[in-house]
């Protein structure tokens, strides 16, 4: 009971705020997740009164199923801009900036973090710093998508964004996988050849198997079905269960077989928006059946930061020095690359201010950083400082990058009277 309770109270405080914040333009992401912290352990949580909040990191970490679901349509969704049509256009591009933004985002990471280990050796250690240089890869494909909803941002920056977000995580995956793998090295004296090569490049390449082959099963089960209904249930079932699918790992004598929950349901997406004539209408239709979770998400998201780590200056200073030299390794990368690659001035000067929000698959690394003891436990933590910067300040930059380039315009004057009328006669009945 009480965990539906919470959940209830979840969706409303986070629609509500989006109210108590729209005076001040910001994007509904920011109010889900300042509403998660609110209601969150270290504010109404602390309370100890059941339903009121999560009154616990526990409590929080009970609803994670909610958390892979609302990741899986989102991967899902972004799957919908890998249209061969499109791709044709905007696919080499995206390809070159993607990689090369995420790489000079870990090498400036890299560089700065082995800075302060000179500097303050007793605090931060080479394995941590390449660590978190490799964690600085990723980008929240969540936010990003979210604000591009809400403000039905269109233009070329919005096409080349999307695709980006996706191939950060492939990327993100390889980075990680080969740094991890030596700062093991470094820790223990051991060199892991299969953990550095061999399964991250096996994880990415079932993740799209797998992915590949839901899209075809689904497009063909969708044959079976005259009605629409019939045809979105099972386009949400199969998200389901691709999601749950992904979820498998196993072991075959030292290497591990492992699926990204990203990868593999965006590829679910990219197949079947490319092989099903229906592909349009039914990815429009889940898109909205999708709103109430992707609210859940962000609340639950927000819930999860943990304001403990403001307590340890270490971690705020080594923090800083984490989201500034991150931040001018996804802007540098991504202007370099996109002029290198012909694309736009506005483009060029905007889209790294775009790939700044970072949250799920930072979290998902740091928790296998953990496997470094007490030196992963200073990872997660800088992480998680880092991504409640992100998450607060990211989706703002965003919408601010997106209107600068033109891709989010303003509401005209024909639809806010068009919506005027309506309401005031809505009001006179």
């Amino acid at each position: 009971m009480y965990t539906l309770l919470s959940v209830s109270i979840a969706i409303l405080a986070g629609l509500l705020m989006t109210r108590v914040f729209k005076p001040f333009k910001l994007p509904s992401v920011t109010a889900y997740l300042i509403a998660g912290v609110l209601i969150g352990p270290y504010v109404l949580g602390a309370l100890g009164i059941e339903g009121l909040g999560f009154t616990s990191g526990e409590e929080v970490a009970g609803l994670s199923l909610v958390s892979e679901i609302a990741l899986g349509f989102i991967a899902f969704s972004i799957g919908n801009e890998f249209r061969l049509e499109e791709l044709k256009v905007t696919g080499r591009q995206a390809f070159i900036v993607g990689i090369f933004q995420a790489l000079t985002a870990a090498v400036l990471v890299d560089l700065a973090l082995l800075a302060v280990h000179a500097a303050m050796p007793d605090k931060l250690s080479v394995p941590q710093a390449i660590t978190l240089g490799a964690i600085a890869t990723a980008t929240a494909p969540a936010a990003t998508l979210m604000v591009v909803r809400q403000y039905k941002a269109k233009g070329p920056l919005t096409s080349l964004l999307l695709p980006i977000v996706a191939l950060d995580d492939a990327v993100g995956l390889v980075v990680f996988a080969v740094s991890f793998g030596i700062a093991k090295t470094l820790n223990s004296g051991t060199v892991d050849l299969v953990s550095i090569l061999v399964n991250p490049f096996l994880e990415i390449i079932c993740s799209l198997l797998l992915g590949a082959l839901m899209g075809w099963l689904l497009t063909q089960l969708e044959k079976l079905f005259n009605s629409n209904t019939n045809r979105l249930n099972l386009t949400i079932a199969f998200v389901f269960l691709t999601a749950s699918l992904a979820m498998l790992s196993f072991d075959i004598g030292p290497v591990h077989i492992g699926f990204s929950s990203l990868l593999v349901c965006m590829m679910l997406g990219t197949v079947f928006c490319n092989i099903c004539p229906l592909s349009h209408d039914l990815m429009g239709a889940a898109d909205k059946w999708t709103s109430p979770l992707f609210a859940l998400f962000f609340v639950i998201s927000g819930s999860e930061l943990e304001l403990g780590v403001f307590s340890d200056m270490a971690i705020v200073l080594i923090g800083l020095v984490y989201i500034v030299s991150r931040c001018v390794g996804k802007y540098v990368g991504a202007s370099v690359s996109a002029k290198g690659t012909h694309c736009s001035p506005e483009i060029c000067k905007y889209l790294g201010i775009t790939l700044f929000p970072q949250a799920g698959v930072a979290l998902g690394m740091c928790t296998t950083a953990m496997q470094l003891g007490e030196e992963g436990a200073l990872i997660r933590n800088i992480t998680l400082f880092a991504v409640l910067i992100y998450e607060l300040a990211g989706p703002m930059a965003t919408k601010m990058a997106l209107t600068k380039a033109g891709d989010i315009r303003p509401m005209s004057d024909e639809v806010k009277n068009r919506r005027q009328a309506k309401l005031e006669a809505a009001g006179k009945r």
